[in-house]
């Protein structure tokens, strides 16, 4: 910079019209890897764990690690977003994605971790607590939580608004019966407007379209 004669703006406007254009296409940042998934249903990404659908247990998946969040894809489709975490031996579970998995082992669901995370981001409310006290009163804790988990897969196609309008529907029967939360839910997205169709409450536990 010392001893020139021009500024550095006068340089670039000179150099400007050498430039080539700027091409159209956006150009991706993020880093891309393959890991495999463990028999946790979790993949490794630095020093953080996260988890996937558990039909992709031993598989290995395109991962694209962005700046701010974390995609996993099985083959063209998206099975998972996270946030990308920083802090190392941390863990981001979806409670979605071990359902199949808790619905054989319902034993497993009061200490998971999944429902531990799902519970102090507000997804698992205390609606679903409460159908899962009464189904478990009603059905034993076995086929109770059973009950429940087919009521939390209810939330992969409807919106988690009609899902817990139809929780609480099917109580205030006196009914803990998934088929009956799902009828009254389905009740709830008839009477709605277009606008509260996309008003989901569990963002996380489905990736985005």
């Amino acid at each position: 910079i010392d001893h020139r004669a021009a500024t550095i703006g006068e340089d670039f406007a000179a150099e400007r019209g050498f430039l080539l254009p700027l091409p159209g296409e956006a150009f991706g940042t993020a880093a891309i890897m393959w890991p495999r998934v463990d028999r946790y249903a979790r993949i490794a990404v630095g020093k953080c764990r996260y988890s996937v659908p558990a039909r992709l247990i031993d598989a290995r998946v395109r991962v694209v690690l962005s700046a701010n969040q974390l995609e996993v894809f099985d083959g063209p489709k998206l099975a998972a977003v996270h946030p990308r975490l920083i802090a190392a031996g941390a863990e981001h579970l979806v409670l979605d994605h071990y359902l199949e998995i808790l619905a054989r082992k319902p034993g497993a669901l009061p200490g998971a971790a999944a429902l531990a995370q799902a519970r102090a981001a507000g997804e698992f409310t205390t609606v679903h607590d409460a159908f899962w006290a009464a189904a478990r009163a009603s059905h034993g804790d076995a086929d109770g939580t059973r009950a429940l988990i087919e009521v939390l897969l209810l939330h992969r196609r409807m919106p988690a608004a009609q899902v817990t309008a139809g929780i609480r529907a099917a109580l205030g029967a006196g009914s803990c019966s998934a088929e009956v939360v799902a009828i009254e839910a389905r009740k709830q997205a008839s009477a709605a407007s277009p606008g509260d169709a996309g008003d989901a409450a569990w963002p996380a536990l489905r990736p985005r379209p």
